[in-house]
């Protein structure tokens, strides 16, 4: 597979990876889980590969971001909190190594034991574990946290909450999930959990949102000072409980992280070719082939760097809801990716330089291959042959169109396939046998401007 480039211009290089950590998978207790195989790093490990352990500490980046934000309660559906709240103020039972395919080492936990089948998982605190605030971190903490979060936290906990059974503590500082449903990534969801203070939230409503309660987490970053829709910035902890594992060792190197807010996504690059952000990542190839000339770069002060990697893509683009009844013909599925004219907009957008994903981890050994199915993988698909879309062993392609906006030809093929679904014009309106109209709802974000991203840039700091 040829790698994708991560192009970015920088002085000093910072890594984005975006690969799943993980820890062990036998019955007595671990310092690691791996959703398959065994963890690389032994127990006592110095730093994570990628990570160095004499790193100097100091200094600060600054991050430019459209929008604003109105709540610091980053765990909750309502309101709008600053990324880098949940990113940087709160830790987790494990920490994903981002140098192996999902695989977990402890991090507030020291230790993580689960039975082969992987029906239940059980951690065990590091007594030395801590707040900000200096108070320790405890079973109760974490018991809390779970549950608070997975009943009245952000719907993304829910789906997990729901499939364990019981939560039970088993000792001083050791807590056990038994799980309801056979899914054996669940004992490694569980140790990616964010873990609250509980005492913080007593005689409060977790679910309101606000700025008034400067929340308290474990991680190296406290909240300094903020202003809404204006920046937030974070302050190393230099009491920080965990500077010495082995884990965290080489990391958390800036004493301020800043996040300034913009109103636009256009006004964020501005404020990087002025110096006043640190990093920007870029989304639109032709811009950065056309528009990084800017006196900074000609400096030398940014400097352009193509970096080749194998990490999955990412997805820029519109993703048809299968849970939805409209969208469960795989023949209408089709139909919209016919009707969509990717060649037309890719040219008017970025002059049709921008590369076209393949798969939901596209540019990844996750990614969908060309040609037909072969080998081993050809082999566990055969039998479910008679089950499998139009495609499968054989090979797909995405359709091309010519490039005009008319794509009049593969309108024709969306339209067949929407009649075999089903779906026919009466009356100037696309319906099924039932008179129900084919329309579906497409959600967007709102406000400022916003930007994907895969091109990366950074100034020296």
């Amino acid at each position: 597979m040829k790698p994708i480039y991560f192009q970015f211009c920088s002085a000093a290089l910072l890594a984005f990876p975006l690969i799943f950590g993980a820890s062990p998978v036998s019955a007595e207790p671990s310092h690691a889980i791996a959703m398959y195989g065994e963890p690389v790093l032994p127990p006592d490990f110095v730093s994570l590969p990628y990570a160095n352990p004499d790193a100097p500490k100091g200094g600060r980046i600054v991050f430019a971001q459209p929008g604003s934000f109105d709540s610091l309660n980053p765990h909750i559906l309502k309101g709008r909190a600053p990324w880098a709240v949940r990113a940087h103020v709160f830790e987790t039972l494990m920490g994903r190594s981002y140098d192996e395919p999902f695989t977990l080492y402890g991090l507030l936990a020291e230790s993580v034991e689960t039975g082969p089948a992987r029906k239940w998982v059980e951690f065990t605190l590091r007594p030395e574990a801590r707040f900000s605030d200096g108070s320790p971190v405890t079973i109760d903490d974490v018991m809390w946290s779970f549950e608070t979060l997975g009943t009245q936290g952000h719907p993304r906990y829910e789906g997990t909450w729901k499939q364990v059974e019981t939560m039970e503590q088993t000792g001083p500082r050791s807590v056990r999930f038994t799980f309801n449903t056979d899914n054996q990534e669940l004992a490694l969801l569980m140790g990616m959990r964010p873990i609250l203070k509980k005492a913080q939230w007593d005689a409060r409503d977790f679910g309101d949102s606000g700025l008034d309660l400067v929340p308290i987490g474990s991680s190296p970053y406290v909240i300094d000072d903020f202003d809404p829709a204006r920046f937030i910035s974070l302050k190393r902890n230099p009491d920080y409980w965990g500077k010495d594992l082995g884990f965290m060792r080489g990391q958390a190197n800036f004493d301020e992280i800043r996040y300034d807010f913009y109103g636009d996504g256009d006004v964020v690059f501005e404020a990087f070719k002025s110096g006043a952000a640190n990093t920007y990542r870029e989304g639109n190839a032709a811009k950065w082939d056309a528009q990084y000339s800017f006196p900074r770069v000609q400096s030398g002060e940014i400097v352009k760097s193509i970096i080749p990697h194998q990490r999955p893509s990412g997805i820029k683009g519109f993703v048809m809801n299968t849970r939805s009844a409209v969208f469960k013909d795989w023949r209408v599925r089709a139909a919209m990716t016919h009707a969509f004219n990717f060649e037309y907009i890719n040219e008017t957008l970025t002059g049709g330089v921008q590369p076209r994903i393949q798969s939901y981890f596209s540019n990844s050994v996750l990614g969908m291959s060309h040609g037909p199915a072969q080998g081993r993988v050809r082999e566990l698909l055969e039998p479910f042959a008679d089950e499998l879309l139009p495609g499968t062993l054989d090979g797909y392609a995405l359709p091309i169109s010519d490039g005009s906006e008319r794509n009049r030809a593969n309108l024709r093929i969306a339209t067949k396939l929407l009649n075999d679904a089903g779906w026919q014009v009466q009356d100037g309106i696309l319906t099924n046998a039932d008179g129900k109209p084919f329309t579906f709802e497409i959600l967007l974000s709102q406000g400022a401007v916003k930007r994907r991203q895969f091109l990366i840039c950074i100034a020296r700091l």
